[in-house]
């Protein structure tokens, strides 16, 4: 018997210590490299977005590999090309958590247009209450000692 799984996780991390350090004029070639990486690790990315301090990935991974050890090695990968290159010459690098939040396929399309439209929705909410209404939305207990740290 073959085996079968769909499942969307949204990806949300954010630069160390939330410093505005990916220009979005240079975001697309972020955005390409952390592809590669996805396709790397057999996973398929539906979309990615983002600010200067903090991206959004919607995709589904390989079953052989467990989220962690994804968004560990995009991290990694993405963290190491971005300190090499002159186009982000402030990036630190990334802050040590992750948010990931699994949808039913059926909340694809709204998923997407909800990375799609970061932009937009940025102007009136902040990283830290966008992030806070993901964690209340999933019923997710904040602990006030270590969110955003």
């Amino acid at each position: 018997m073959a085996s079968y799984k769909q499942i969307l996780y949204h990806i949300v991390f954010c630069t160390k210590h939330r410093e505005p350090t990916l220009p979005l004029e240079h975001s697309e070639m972020l955005y390409k490299y952390i592809w590669g990486i996805i396709k790397q690790k057999n996973g398929v990315l539906y979309r990615i977005g983002g600010m200067e301090d903090h991206i959004h990935i919607l995709s589904d991974l390989s079953p052989s590999i467990a989220l962690a050890e994804y968004i560990r090695d995009i991290k990694r990968a993405s963290s190491g090309w971005l300190a090499a290159s002159a186009l982000f010459p402030g990036f630190k690098g990334w802050a040590e958590g992750y948010g990931a939040f699994s949808y039913a396929w059926r909340d694809k399309e709204t998923v997407l247009n909800y990375i799609r439209n970061q932009r937009i929705y940025h102007k009136q909410t902040s990283f830290e209450e966008e992030y806070r209404n993901l964690l209340n939305e999933f019923n997710i207990e904040i602990d006030e000692k270590y969110f955003l740290k």
